[in-house]
């Protein structure tokens, strides 16, 4: 899903909301977590997951196209987790598809 198929669902299910305040909302939210992340912040989103940033060292890597050692810097990484209620939405979709998910529910 890209951000524009984000607004269009939000907006759809919330027809009392304009499209471009929706389109606001969206953009604040991303804009916060993107500015908390570059201070360095932990981002958790409960029941979804959380975002942090981690440090990747500098190293020596290789060009592919000419063999040649090149350096490359030290950078910041974001990394995410997800929570436990979206591995387990994640893994019921997969079981789902299997078949098994219809007997692990009759099963409970």
């Amino acid at each position: 899903m890209i951000r524009s198929e984000l607004v269009a669902r939000i907006a759809a299910q919330n027809p009392h909301l304009y499209a471009k305040d929706v389109e606001a909302v969206v953009d604040a939210i991303l804009d916060r977590i993107t500015e908390a992340l570059a201070d360095g912040d932990r981002v958790e989103l409960r029941d979804f997951g959380t975002f942090a940033t981690k440090e990747r060292r500098a190293r020596t890597g290789r060009n592919p196209r000419s063999g040649q050692s090149v350096a490359v810097a030290a950078k910041q990484a974001i990394q995410f987790k997800p929570g436990k209620t979206l591995r387990a939405r994640l893994n019921l979709r997969l079981e789902d598809q299997d078949g098994e998910a219809g007997r692990l529910l009759r099963a409970s």
